[in-house]
């Protein structure tokens, strides 16, 4: 049986966490992220940025101990937001709902928001199965698909 854990990032986790975020097919499912994912040096400084930031919680999710994700609640305009990021080599294989469970249990505040473009049944599965209940939509631009796409906004009171 594999451990899924969640860790603080480590210095050396970041060239495995670049390689997944520059996947095409992660990109496109994700669809809201980074303008130029291979830009090493935006991506550098934007995990400096948040992993010194008193207001997030970001953690390396790892099943036997290798890197296979991020996960991370953070504030915007005063609400509380998850996120997570799951390697595609390793997508449908209950890790990112083992990371959720483990971040809510660390993450205790409610209400707590997460967002998905609509089509992303993956992961409004794996929101739907903690009590995350859509309360809207947005329509927005997604750098990841270089469109305007719906995004669910999901609420987990």
């Amino acid at each position: 049986m594999s451990i899924v854990a969640l860790r603080p990032q480590a210095s050396g986790d970041l060239d495995a966490i670049f390689d997944q975020m520059r996947d095409p097919a992660s990109i496109h499912m994700a669809a809201f992220t980074a303008e130029d994912p291979n830009d090493r040096r935006a991506f550098d400084a934007h995990m400096a940025k948040i992993s010194s930031a008193p207001d997030v919680t970001h953690r390396v999710i790892t099943r036997d101990n290798q890197v296979v994700g991020t996960i991370a609640c953070f504030v915007v305009d005063g609400v509380s937001e998850v996120t997570y990021w799951i390697d595609r080599a390793y997508w449908g294989e209950g890790i990112a709902t083992a990371a959720l469970k483990l971040l809510l249990r660390e993450v205790t505040v409610r209400p707590i928001q997460a967002r998905t473009a609509r089509d992303n049944a993956g992961s409004l599965r794996v929101l739907q199965k903690f009590g995350f209940r859509a309360v809207g939509s947005e329509e927005s631009y997604a750098t990841g698909r270089g469109a305007q796409i719906v995004e669910t906004i999901l609420e987990l009171s």
